[in-house]
């Protein structure tokens, strides 16, 4: 047996060590774990070596050999299952000297086409009493059996290979972190634009479309189709159909709960994934498997309890989901559910809303206009019988009469005046707008108008705080025509550093400040949302037979924090 001297044996671990720095600096697993291998086999001048690594049970899961070809390797019957000496070096965790395995009575052979080997070192790697993996080596090359000082050697590399697999254990760790971090900020982006987008929007095409074509990109699907539950039934319609194939996916546009994938995902309020798509899908076009569509999945869209639609995506490959995005495309299901159902219920409240306008304008015209067509009708009706007998009399009341119509004609131009939606015009400034709206209110009344401003146009205003301000003085000339019986309006727009100011006041009847719901209908709760939703307010203060002041304010900047309930 050679032994070495201490010279030799101290230039040989400076060597090593200079070669382990390098190992420990390297944060690839696979390479470290090759480096590792290949410099054993050196320091120990082994013919064959080979690295298993264990896992958390220290059941062998990897086996790295050096010193055979691949086809060599291919050729064997089967690789290393942890039996014989290296079940053994498991077993014990100590390092394992072996001058002839053939003799050992812990060996139990090698595989078929397995090369023979007499000789034996194998040397555990160790972390904190935990085996991360094993070291063997086969084959003394310039001698019979492994030495002492082979053993040593490899012992010091099996240390150093501990921190290097530890070192790139923990990178790869904060690899995966940072990968699923990342995952889920774009997973988190895609609810924030969907949630935007549904914001900005009450439209439902909008809301569909863009659900659609988000959760197309974002998974990398091919296609999308949206279903919708008719109110209060049971039976879901095809709306919507984005991304490839210009038909449906599915040969009928409506399926009752329960029927079909996407009847049962609506049913059992359930995400259903599809097995490998066939002919025996129930209701999928044939055209869909020729295309080369091989997976669909169909999500319940949910608003609170209720499910209110299906989402279908369609992939082209066959994919598995995994939990992570089947939470998400639950979570969208949510999401679009939650804004489908508030689309609906802002447009049943607009209808509503109309609905009761509708009510109120004929309540007015009924109680003011038609009657006073009534009573010029019974002034026309006695003069037409006087016209014999006391032609004075006929001509007091055909001129009554008449006097009645003119009356009757501007309350008809006032409810046009209030009717007729206004808008500020492209780049027409906020002073000149409320000009226009005094101006049409003269034509449509008798009243006399004034209007005091300031000549900057408020041109820092923001656009939505300047229609707020614009429509609020719209309103009130409108109340002011129908209700107030005025002679003469004043009207005063100006600036502070922090706000922008209206007042419209008005020297006509006044009304009880209690029972302005009685008095002027929507038009104070109008004026309010106005002012509110962009985060200013509305103060009214009136006196019977005294007139009207009605004072708004907005903010010159727009406020982040204003109520977001708003006029659509």
């Amino acid at each position: 047996m050679v032994t070495l001297t201490r010279e030799q044996l101290e230039e040989r671990l400076v060597a090593l060590h200079r070669a382990s720095l390098q190992l420990v600096s390297d944060l690839s697993r696979n390479n470290v774990l090759e480096r590792i291998v290949r410099m054993a086999r050196e320091q120990a001048n082994a013919r064959y070596a080979a690295i298993g690594i264990v896992n958390e049970k220290g059941e062998l899961k990897k086996f790295i050999p050096i010193g055979m070809t691949e086809a060599e390797i291919a050729h064997i019957a089967h690789p290393p299952k942890g039996f014989g000496l290296i079940g053994a070096l498991l077993k014990e965790q100590k390092t394992m000297r072996v001058p002839d395995m053939d003799v050992d009575e812990r060996s139990v052979g090698f595989p078929k086409n397995h090369p023979h080997m007499r000789s034996f070192l194998g040397v555990p790697i160790m972390s904190g009493g935990v085996m991360l993996g094993q070291i063997y080596l086969t084959e003394k090359e310039n001698a019979p059996e492994f030495t002492e000082d082979d053993e040593r050697v490899i012992e010091t590399l099996a240390a150093y290979a501990a921190v290097a697999i530890d070192n790139s254990r923990l990178y790869e760790g904060v690899i995966e972190r940072d990968k699923t971090l990342m995952e889920q900020f774009d997973d988190l982006t895609l609810l924030y634009n969907l949630a935007k987008a549904s914001e900005r929007s009450s439209n439902m095409d909008e809301i569909l479309e863009q659900t659609l074509d988000q959760v197309i990109e974002h998974f990398g699907v091919q296609a999308g189709e949206i279903f919708l539950r008719e109110e209060d039934s049971e039976v879901l319609w095809l709306k919507k159909h984005r991304g490839e194939a210009a038909s449906a996916f599915w040969s009928c546009e409506r399926f009752n709960f329960g029927d079909g994938m996407v009847g049962r995902a609506a049913q059992d309020d359930k995400t259903i994934e599809s097995p490998p798509l066939g002919k025996d899908v129930v209701c999928l076009r044939p055209a869909v498997i020729e295309a080369g569509f091989k997976r669909i999945v169909c999500v319940p869209l949910r608003a609170s309890t209720r499910v209110v639609g299906v989402l279908t995506v369609v992939s082209r490959d066959d994919r598995q989901y995994t939990w992570r995005e089947l939470d998400l495309l639950e979570a969208i299901g949510t999401w679009t559910g939650t804004a489908i159902e508030n689309a609906r219920l802002q447009q049943q409240s607009r209808r509503i809303a109309i609905l009761e306008e509708r009510e109120r304008i004929g309540m007015d015209l009924h109680d003011g206009i038609i009657q006073s067509i009534y009573s010029v009708g019974l002034a026309l009706d006695l003069a037409r019988m006087s016209l014999d007998d006391d032609v004075k009399t006929a001509r007091q009341k055909i001129s009554e009469g008449i006097e009645g119509l003119n009356s009757t004609i501007q309350d008809i131009r006032a409810y046009i005046l209030d009717l007729r939606p206004r808008q500020l015009r492209g780049g027409e400034s906020l002073p000149h707008g409320v000009q226009r709206l005094l101006d049409e209110f003269r034509t449509h009344t008798k009243a006399k108008t004034n209007l005091a401003t300031s000549e900057n146009g408020f041109s820092g205003l923001p656009r939505q705080n300047a229609l707020a301000i614009f429509h609020i003085c719209q309103e009130s000339l409108g109340n002011v025509a129908k209700h107030a019986f005025a002679g003469e309006v004043d009207v005063q727009l100006w600036g502070t550093d922090e706000q922008v100011l209206l007042k419209v006041s008005d020297d006509g009847r006044g009304f009880d400040i209690n029972n302005t719901g009685e008095i002027i209908g929507h038009g104070l709760s109008n004026m309010q949302r106005r002012a509110r939703k962009v985060g200013g307010d509305v103060k009214i203060s009136s006196k019977m037979d005294y007139g009207t002041t009605i004072l708004a304010w907005v903010p010159w900047k727009e406020d982040s924090s204003a109520a977001t309930e708003g006029l659509n």
